[in-house]
């Protein structure tokens, strides 16, 4: 038979059989090269993008605090404290008779770290009176509770993880991954042959990947770099890859990897990753502190952590813990009698997520945004930054409550089929400006659109201190005392309507002393002091009082026709509350590394933007509008001992409801309308001065005690006159002058009998 000449001979087909798998050898050890750039890269890099934990401030105990029990109960069930006959651990506490003995959790604050201490607090009458040492009785001066942390800035993929050492995990947690996932962990390398051989079979059955067979390096593998999709191809890139970490890495390095990653649980669009995390939102403390129990939960969950929820299905989670209980005991890793005990304890979930920060939208919205003048969106998001807030739980807590509750009590006054009332509200400490409380709307765990921040409202009346002080700025022109005509008004400017002010109890009052103008709100006086100083000076005194944004110009701005957001209205006021100095409100304390370092404080900043007395009188004057004036409805819900400042605010046909005021600790706006701006029927004090009264009943606070300026002496006037009192004057009241411009003419004050005009120009 004869050779057909272009047949290959035999030689020629093995030397292309040679070429062929030189060629696949050399794409095999080429993906297997870029497999392992792909592994070592993202191991030894940044392995994953941490999001910023934000804290709230955190509760600091010393002698003298103002503190009720029920007040340090509520902190400590926060944190995830457990109660005990006597607390010996770190997170844990006794409690008898207003005496804690508390073991505090280490913690890395902005400033100092702080190891777990041993301590004991009693409180008498509302007060911390003896903070010291539990065994050595030595007496502290300070000691801090951790924060809470009350919120993230998450990734784009909504992963959150709490990042731990394997140093600083508890060996049943490792026992129970060895024993319920991967008993040959410690001894192979990276796969298991047997495994492998059962999940083949299964899967040349079924003719796609059913079955795993997976190692935890595997499933390592899987989470950390691979996508969900069950494909033979996967599998196979799986296999290398697990076979490359075990090559470069040892097995605790692969374990903290995989404690670090493992998937457990669903918040919404909030993926939970990892033990760490886990720990918390299960059980409200820190991974340290959970039992054998509740490891073997949490590790069991693995399987399925939707299916085994130990909320939704507590039967189901039970049974699975016990089976990796009974697993842990078959393996040696734990005796008989722990196993035993561990099957009867309960799981000890918490019925709702700790430590989450559902509700405190609007405060975390005004973190980020003044986080984002300092650092890049994406670091916030993948840098695992600690963000050190000043956000004060107790202030919160009363904010929401208060909005919710009176506003359900308004909710029956208005109209059916009206749009709903809404809120925002704003809290901040008056001696540095650090803002303790936001509230951006009726609902307070929505996380929408933030009003205190952005809704942008006409303010009435809010506005018309900037007026007063603008006067009392001038000494030698006005005083609390001096009388201004409260009689019809009508303002011409060309190119413009003619502009005629009413009162909101539609009367002219004729001359009324300055100070009463202020209390009782006459819209008509005020127009007409305005105008008399000139709009640009009132304009100006705006912008030093903290309005940045240009406002026109017109008549209308002086009884409030402009529009501005309770965060704005917060720093107006806080400049008056701080005797004229301008601190730049501020949420953040300190900034933090994920591993301890600072990166940034925020410090305490203030210019002093306005001269101390006609802070003072205008400040006295503002006390008047709560004690006699507009504002008087605060009395009723609030000691008069407190003598509290503040001014309320009511818009043309009632659509904005507003009231500012301040204590001697605390400063808070608040905010009442409907977002589609139609009337809501109410007034300053008929509506947000009620929230105002509702929120700060709850809250420790402080009497507004003015400091007298040296430059400041009280005198007594005839109200009548506004001339200095004299004998026989029925009507007096004593009211701060800044010295030489106090009036020197006394009234002739005759009871039944006026003085004459002569006698109230000349004195005599």
């Amino acid at each position: 038979m004869k050779r057909i000449p272009w047949l290959p001979n035999r030689i020629w087909r093995r030397r292309l059989w040679r070429y062929g798998l030189l060629v696949i050898g050399l794409a095999f050890v080429a993906w297997v090269v870029h497999l392992d750039g792909v592994v070592r890269e993202k191991f030894e890099g940044r392995r994953w993008a941490v999001p910023a934990h934000v804290y709230a401030r955190p509760l600091e105990l010393y002698v003298g605090l103002r503190l009720e029990p029920k007040r340090l109960l509520e902190e400590l069930k926060t944190l995830g404290y457990r109660r005990r006959a006597l607390a010996q651990q770190p997170g844990t506490y006794q409690y008898k008779a207003g005496v804690f003995t508390i073991v505090s959790r280490p913690f890395q604050f902005w400033d100092t770290k702080q190891a777990s201490l041993r301590f004991r607090l009693a409180i008498r009458k509302g007060k911390v009176s003896t903070l010291q040492q539990a065994a050595a009785r030595v007496d502290l001066p300070l000691l801090r509770l951790e924060p809470v942390m009350v919120g993230s800035i998450y990734p784009s993929h909504h992963e959150d993880r709490i990042p731990v050492k394997i140093t600083d995990v508890s060996s049943y947690l490792v026992s129970a991954l060895v024993a319920i996932e991967d008993h040959d962990f410690f001894v192979h390398h990276g796969v298991v042959l047997r495994g492998l051989v059962r999940a083949f079979f299964a899967n040349m059955r079924a003719g796609k990947a059913v079955q795993g067979g997976s190692t935890l390096t595997q499933q390592l593998v899987k989470n950390f770099y691979l996508s969900s999709e069950r494909t033979l191809r996967r599998k196979l890139v799986e296999l290398v890859m697990a076979l490359l970490l075990e090559i470069h890495y040892d097995k605790e390095e692969i374990l903290e990897a995989y404690i670090n990653e493992i998937y457990l649980g669903q918040q919404g669009p909030r993926a939970i990753h990892g033990f760490g995390l886990a720990s918390q939102f299960y059980f409200g403390r820190p991974l340290r502190e959970l039992e054998m129990p509740q490891l073997a939960m949490l590790v069991g969950m693995i399987k399925g952590p939707s299916f085994f929820n130990p909320r939704r299905h507590p039967e189901r989670a039970t049974e699975r813990r016990d089976l990796t209980l009974r697993e842990m005991a078959a393996q040696g890793f734990i005796g008989e009698q722990e196993y035993q005990l561990a099957q009867q304890a309960p799981l000890g979930v918490t019925k709702t997520p700790l430590n989450q920060g559902s509700g405190h939208g609007a405060f975390l919205d005004l973190v980020h945004r003044q986080l984002r003048r300092d650092y890049l969106d994406e670091d916030l998001r993948s840098e695992g930054l600690q963000v050190f807030t000043t956000l004060d739980l107790g202030v919160q807590e009363a904010a929401e409550r208060a909005v919710e509750s009176v506003l359900k009590r308004l909710d029956s006054s208005q109209d059916e089929g009206s749009g709903q009332l809404q809120a925002a509200v704003m809290v901040t400490n008056v001696g540095d400006g650090e803002v303790l409380a936001v509230v951006g709307g009726r609902d307070t765990t929505y996380a929408g659109f933030n009003r205190a921040l952005d809704a942008q409202r006409q303010v009435g009346s809010l506005i018309k201190p900037a007026v007063f002080l603008t006067a009392l700025a001038q000494p030698d022109r006005y005083t609390l005392a001096t009388l201004i005509d409260d009689g019809p008004l009508t303002w011409k400017s060309a190119g413009a309507p003619d502009w005629s002010p009413q009162n909101y109890d539609e009367k002219f009052h004729g001359q009324v002393a300055l100070y009463r103008v202020l209390a009782q709100s006459y819209n008509v006086a005020t127009a007409r002091l305005g105008l008399e100083l000139g709009l640009e000076s009132v304009l100006e005194t705006l912008g030093k009082l903290g309005i940045e944004r240009h406002l026109k110009p017109y008549a209308s701005t002086l009884l409030g026709a402009v529009t501005l957001t309770p965060l704005e209205v917060t720093r107006m006021y806080h400049t008056l509350a701080s005797g004229g100095f301008r601190f730049p409100l501020r949420t953040v304390r300190a900034v933090l590394t994920e591993d301890g370092i600072p990166l940034k404080r925020y410090g305490l900043e203030l210019q002093q933007r306005f001269q101390p007395e006609p802070v003072y009188l205008l400040n006295t004057a503002l006390q008047r509008v709560v004690s006699q004036g507009t504002g008087r409805g605060l009395v009723a819900m609030i000691p008069a001992a407190l003598n509290i400042a503040g001014k309320t605010g009511t818009t043309n046909d009632y659509r904005d409801s507003w009231f500012a005021g301040f204590t001697g600790n605390r400063l808070a706006v608040v905010w009442l309308g409907r977002d589609d701006n139609q009337p809501v029927g109410l007034t300053g004090a008929s509506g947000a001065l009620r929230v105002w009264g509702d929120m700060m009943r709850r809250l420790p606070l402080v009497p507004l005690k003015l400091v007298q300026p040296s430059q400041v002496v009280s005198v007594a006037i005839d109200m009548k006159s506004g001339l200095k009192a004299g004998a026989g004057c029925q009507s007096v009241i004593e009211l701060p002058f800044i010295k030489g411009s106090a009036p020197i003419q006394v009234a002739p004050c005759v009871a039944g009998k006026k003085p004459s005009w002569f006698k109230r120009i000349f004195g005599r």
